[in-house]
């Protein structure tokens, strides 16, 4: 059993040091093991089939404005990610507050976010938000997780079968869910915090005020039900994400009164 998790451990240090990146703006280290391009024409097709599947927004001024910030913000990113294929929809579902981004540059807006995103300045948030995950490749970094996490239990599971079976069941439960809550949730919740600070500097570089955030976020906010603790949640808090952009605001402010 300690042969095969040293092993194990062996080679998940091995493609740590050989597929460690550094994320635009922020400087972080990340790992990618899964390659981007398979995630990029997986997403390309499942965009698609999405398209096909959802009624699409036929409101001119929704689109218009959704392409104009969209492509904006876009032309900011190009200088951390040039060779992303922009794509930009809105989905016409007025119950669904909420937009997404693919890797390759496939964003999606809901028609109901905009009873929260009441101008482009608050539209800015949101997708530079979106943009920001695929520039920083959080999507390949997840995946490359969950392949590490699924080979290390994998492990687990072949070096404690000879244990009692009730003692082994105790085992690979713990670590399951100490994988889930001390692992993978953080890891979602760093991702969320890293989106916005990119977002929010990209946002305000493309010439939109970043203040506009903090009534954005607080709006969002009250249109939540009640929500988990933080450790249990793919989010941060409302609290940690306002604390985390006010101390980021200064500098995003700095940058779009540069561009005045």
């Amino acid at each position: 059993m300690l042969k095969l998790i040293t092993t194990f451990a062996a080679l998940a240090l091995a493609l740590l040091f050989s597929a460690c990146t550094t994320v635009p703006v922020t400087g972080r280290k990340a790992m990618h093991i899964y390659p981007e391009g398979d995630l990029v024409r997986m997403a390309v097709s499942q965009f698609e089939e999405l398209k096909k599947e959802t009624p699409l927004s036929t409101d001119p001024e929704l689109n218009a404005r959704v392409q104009r910030v969209g492509q904006r913000i876009a032309r900011v990113a190009a200088y951390d990610l040039p060779h992303a294929e922009w794509e930009f929809v809105v989905f016409d579902d007025p119950e669904q507050i909420n937009a997404f981004a693919m890797p390759g540059g496939k964003v999606a807006v809901y028609t109901g976010l905009f009873k929260v995103a009441q101008t482009e300045a608050d539209l800015a948030v949101v997708i530079g938000h979106e943009i920001a995950h695929v520039v920083a490749r959080h999507a390949s970094e997840r995946v490359s997780q969950q392949i590490l996490a699924a080979g290390g239990s994998l492990a687990l599971a072949v070096g404690t079968s000879d244990m009692d079976a009730g003692q082994r069941r105790l085992i690979l439960a713990g670590v399951g869910l100490g994988t889930t809550v001390g692992v993978m949730l953080p890891y979602s919740r760093l991702h969320e915090s890293e989106a916005d600070a990119i977002g929010i500097l990209y946002s305000a570089e493309a010439g939109y005020d970043p203040r506009a955030a903090i009534g954005f976020w607080e709006r969002m906010a009250a249109e939540k039900s009640d929500s988990p603790p933080e450790f249990l949640s793919t989010h941060p808090s409302d609290a940690t994400r306002m604390r985390k952009l006010q101390t980021l605001m200064p500098e995003a402010v700095a940058i779009y009164e540069a561009g005045l």
